[in-house]
C-alpha cells in the first residue's frame, strides 16, 4: 500500500535556503506496518496531476509549522498549506483515506471551517487522553505524546468532525469525519521508541476503510 507523506519547510538561514523535510521515523515507521512511504513536495506547479502519477492509497498529513492566518503564529509555510489543502481536495474527490498527524487534524479542521486556539502544557510532555478506537467503542483512557501549541476545543470542532479523543482539559485530542475516511490525531505514533499497536490497528483499519 502506497502511503503519500507531506514534509515540514525549514529556512535555512545561514545558508539561505527553503527545504522539504520528514522525521526519518516516518519512513521506518510505515516500512514496519507492511506499507511504502511515498514522500510529496512542497512548491509542485501542478500538486493535482502529480498526485495522479504517483497514485497513492492514503495520504498522511504530518506535524510541523505553524498554519499561516493564526494570531501570533510562527514558522508557517504558505507552499505547504497550499499542498496540503489541495491533497484534502484531491482526497476529497477520490475518496482516499487521510490521517492527520498534530498540524494535519489542525488543518483539516480548518478546512472544513473549524478554529484552532493556544493551548499550553502541550509540548514535548506526555498526558493522559480520553479516546476511543471505533465508532462502537466506549472512551477509554491511555497516555500519549505530544508536541503542539495549539488546540481545538469542542465548540471550535467542525460540523463535519465528530470527537475521537479528550485531554484532561476536555480539548480535541482526536477527531473523525463523520462520513469519509478522515482521521486526525494529535499525538505522534511515529515518535514512539515501540510501535503502539492500537495506533497500527487504528491507522490500518482507517487506510482499509474499515472505520467509517
Amino acid at each position: 500500500m502506497k502511503v503519500g507523506l507531506t514534509q515540514r519547510v525549514e529556512f535555512k538561514e545561514d545558508v539561505s535556503e527553503h527545504r522539504d523535510a520528514l522525521d526519518q521515523r516516518w519512513i521506518t515507521f510505515l516500512e514496519s506496518i507492511g506499507m511504502t512511504p511515498i514522500i510529496i513536495p512542497n512548491k509542485l506547479k501542478n500538486i493535482e496531476d502529480w498526485l495522479e502519477l504517483i497514485e497513492c492509497h492514503a495520504y498522511i498529513l504530518t506535524g510541523g509549522n505553524d498554519l499561516a492566518g493564526l494570531e501570533n503564529a510562527s514558522n508557517v509555510s504558505l507552499e505547504r498549506d497550499k499542498t496540503e489543502l489541495t491533497i484534502l481536495e484531491y482526497a476529497r474527490k477520490s475518496n482516499s483515506p487521510v490521517l492527520g498527524i498534530c498540524r494535519g487534524l489542525q488543518i483539516m479542521n480548518m478546512y472544513f471551517g473549524g478554529t484552532l486556539g493556544k493551548i499550553t502544557g502541550h509540548v514535548a510532555q506526555p498526558h493522559v487522553i480520553r479516546s476511543r478506537f471505533d465508532r462502537s467503542e466506549k472512551f477509554k483512557t491511555r497516555t500519549v505524546n505530544s508536541y503542539h501549541n495549539w488546540g481545538i476545543s469542542k465548540k471550535n470542532l467542525a460540523a463535519e468532525l465528530t470527537p475521537w479523543a479528550y485531554d484532561e482539559q476536555n480539548n480535541i485530542e482526536a477527531a473523525i469525519h463523520k462520513k469519509i475516511n478522515w482521521l486526525g490525531i494529535m499525538w505522534h505514533p511515529e515518535r514512539e521508541e515501540e510501535l503502539d499497536m492500537l495506533d497500527v490497528d487504528i491507522i490500518r483499519k482507517l487506510f482499509n476503510k474499515d472505520l467509517v
